[in-house]
């Protein structure tokens, strides 16, 4: 996958987009698959179950996504800012159980074909679908809760220099080490430069326009992978989301 790629807000593969809920696979690699979800009220996902070989984490754009974690399914509401992201054998699923639309990021790294699942359950092929690296929840009830990666909004390791504050939300040791995930705040006129750390970096805009060079912008809703550095050209502040593999 080139860097510098930027998906606008909109595009990506669309897997559904029914009235209830829309799916849409942002980035495909095999360090980390973004996709975006749209769920309606009284949507929801798989039944509890563990992943095995990766994490599975969840990030809030709107609204409220309840989230069952843990041996005993724990509810936890996640609002705009929460991250949520179950390491492999810790028991999780998610819905909607709120009266309004709910948005939010969902990130599977690494992979494991998490993106060629969605398209055999789509198309109807359960056979494809049944090889991902998805179980029933185990005997025992899986790892505890607390093995579970949990910010609210506004909550991880805050540092900030030059213009430039960021909120690691999970890194290190987090998530087993399997997801990087961090809120970035660029000042007007400030430059962050990409660390470039993982297999593969992904920055998405949650608000306000980043330029990544004399033509070209990303603003909210945009993507970019292996973005190098970008800047903060607008007269308010910009603030991003980056993820990556650990």
């Amino acid at each position: 996958m080139a860097s510098g790629l930027v998906i606008r807000s909109g595009e990506g593969e669309t897997i559904t987009d029914r009235p209830e809920r829309t799916i849409r696979v942002l980035v495909e690699h095999e360090a980390l698959t973004l996709s975006l979800f749209r769920y309606e009220p009284g949507e929801k996902g798989p039944d509890p179950h563990v992943h095995r070989r990766h994490t599975d984490a969840f990030y809030v754009l709107d609204g409220e996504l309840e989230l069952g974690l843990g041996p005993e399914v724990e509810r936890i509401v996640g609002t705009p800012g929460t991250l949520a992201a179950a390491p492999p054998n810790v028991v999780h699923t998610f819905r909607n159980a709120s009266d309004r639309m709910t948005l939010f990021l969902n990130v599977h790294t690494p992979s494991m074909g998490f993106a060629a699942m969605l398209r055999a359950a789509h198309e109807g092929g359960d056979e494809d679908a049944a090889h991902f690296d998805q179980y029933d929840p185990p005997a025992d009830g899986g790892r505890q809760l607390a093995d579970a990666v949990l910010r609210g909004p506004g909550e991880g390791r805050r540092t900030g220099l030059d213009g430039v504050t960021t909120l690691a939300k999970s890194e290190g040791a987090d998530a087993d080490g399997q997801l990087s995930l961090v809120e970035i705040i660029l000042e007007p006129g400030a430059t962050y430069a990409d660390p470039a750390g993982g297999q593969v970096d992904v920055l998405y805009v949650l608000e306000g326009t980043v330029s990544l060079g004399a033509a070209s912008e990303a603003p909210r809703g945009d993507v970019v992978v292996g973005p190098g550095s970008v800047r903060n050209n607008g007269s308010s502040d910009a603030r991003l989301l980056q993820l990556g593999s650990a």
